[in-house]
């Protein structure tokens, strides 16, 4: 269950037990939340599976999920529905349905065809570490993160945290680190790399399997380029992408990681202790490389 891209938030306020912590989420369920009307509901599940609790913790690390179930209604489908409903309208008034009425016709099939759509759900993980101050969403994108922030600041009191900012943008250090053809202690560079223009019309060049050259790189560099995303590997343990908004991609065990997993019974508190272990001091290094962290008063 490790964490594949990492949104990284700070805490600085969590006044809660777990056992309050999963009784807050419990209150707000995906199960209990909106109705068959409704194109898209979100709600808290249980991140470890059906009939688990809402919050699964281990020592003090505690691992929650969002659930967001979204109604599949394509729009020929609304369409074709409406046009022959239209056509038994017509039928009976005479004349076809104007464009005010044809409105209505279409909202109207919508309400009736929802209740049977197809729905699908996914689910997004959220990590907590009291201690280290961290709250890191396992998600790929900046939407699917805030649909987990905008949640957890409706439903949850006692809670507080920010965006994580660095003295140093990630931008300006992978572009450093690039040039110089070194990474900062702890972190060694992949063949895996982009960069982007910051002008206007930004063009990029994306290098992958390629061994970085200094000249290339600051070729690239002088004609207005900077690095925006860069595969890093830290301590032989842990492999990820560092993009430019402070992002991580493709975070992935290395085999060290991997054998100490195989020697435990409980695959997934195995997998969790892991990560949480593992990524908490991967989390300090990069923060330290990236010139410490932006306190905000």
């Amino acid at each position: 269950m490790w964490f594949k891209n990492l949104q990284l938030y700070r805490l600085s306020r969590f006044d809660l037990t777990p056992a309050a912590f999963a009784t807050a989420l419990a209150e707000h369920t995906l199960e209990e939340t909106g109705g068959s009307m409704d194109m898209q509901r979100l709600g808290w599940v249980p991140p470890k599976g059906e009939n688990e609790p809402f919050v699964h913790q281990y020592g003090e690390q505690m691992l929650f999920a969002l659930g967001v179930e979204k109604k599949l209604l394509p729009t020929t489908v609304v369409n074709q529905f409406a046009k022959a409903r239209a056509q038994e309208i017509e039928e009976q008034q005479g004349y076809k349905p104007g464009r005010k009425q044809m409105k209505q016709i279409k909202e109207a099939m919508t309400d009736e065809l929802l209740p049977r759509a197809f729905a699908l759900r996914r689910s997004t993980r959220v990590w907590i570490d009291p201690t280290g101050q961290w709250l890191v969403v396992d998600a790929a994108s900046v939407a699917k993160a805030d649909e987990v922030v905008e949640m957890l600041l409706k439903h949850v009191e006692g809670i507080a945290f920010s965006m994580l900012k660095t003295q140093l943008s990630p931008t300006t250090a992978m572009t450093e680190w690039l040039l110089g053809g070194e990474a900062p202690t702890g972190f060694t560079l992949d063949d895996d790399y982009e960069l982007r223009g910051v002008g206007e019309g930004k063009s990029s060049v994306r290098y992958t399997k390629h061994t970085p050259d200094a000249d290339e790189i600051r070729k690239h560099v002088e004609s207005g380029k900077q690095v925006s995303r860069l595969a890093l590997t830290w301590n032989d343990r842990v492999s990820f992408v560092l993009d430019e908004n402070l992002q991580l991609k493709r975070l992935a065990p290395l085999d060290v990681i991997a054998e100490q997993a195989d020697a435990d019974d409980d695959v997934f508190d195995s997998d969790f202790a892991l990560m949480t272990g593992e990524v908490s001091k991967l989390l300090t290094d990069l923060v330290a490389a990236l010139g410490g962290e932006v306190v905000v008063s």
